[in-house]
């Protein structure tokens, strides 16, 4: 589902013209947060829960340019839900144009950073069929 989008800043462009490896993982970022409150558990109520993510792994795989001016947008689904982890998978797209994927795993923590089981609540959201998502 489409989560967020944003155009390209010239700031976010390397030498050959294109988007810096690093950025990929800012947008997926950015969508995450989006996704959250698209899937009805926004970071902030988990928070108030007791709940944060910290990221335990990325991995990009580049597939075509993204250049100064475009316009990218982020899809998240979240792929798989384990005891304490779970993991998603973003897509970042300029004009339906498949640009980038990175799938990001995070561990459920509880304010003090260890690791927590997620509950069945939050479980049943993120993998909940999707919905659809303002940007």
């Amino acid at each position: 589902m489409s989560v967020w989008s944003a155009p390209v800043r010239y700031v976010e462009c390397d030498m050959q013209g294109v988007v810096f490896n690093a950025h990929y993982l800012a947008y997926a970022d950015e969508a995450m947060t989006a996704l959250l409150r698209t899937l009805g558990t926004p970071y902030d109520v988990l928070l108030a829960r007791g709940f944060d993510t910290s990221v335990v792994a990325s991995e990009l795989s580049w597939v075509a340019p993204v250049r100064w001016g475009d316009v990218v947008d982020v899809d998240g689904e979240v792929e798989r839900v384990g005891r304490t982890s779970f993991t998603v998978l973003f897509t970042i797209s300029v004009a339906r144009q498949l640009c980038c994927r990175v799938r990001t795993s995070y561990v459920l923590t509880d304010l003090q950073r260890t690791p927590t089981a997620v509950p069945d609540d939050l479980r049943a959201a993120w993998l909940a069929p999707a919905r659809t998502a303002a940007h």
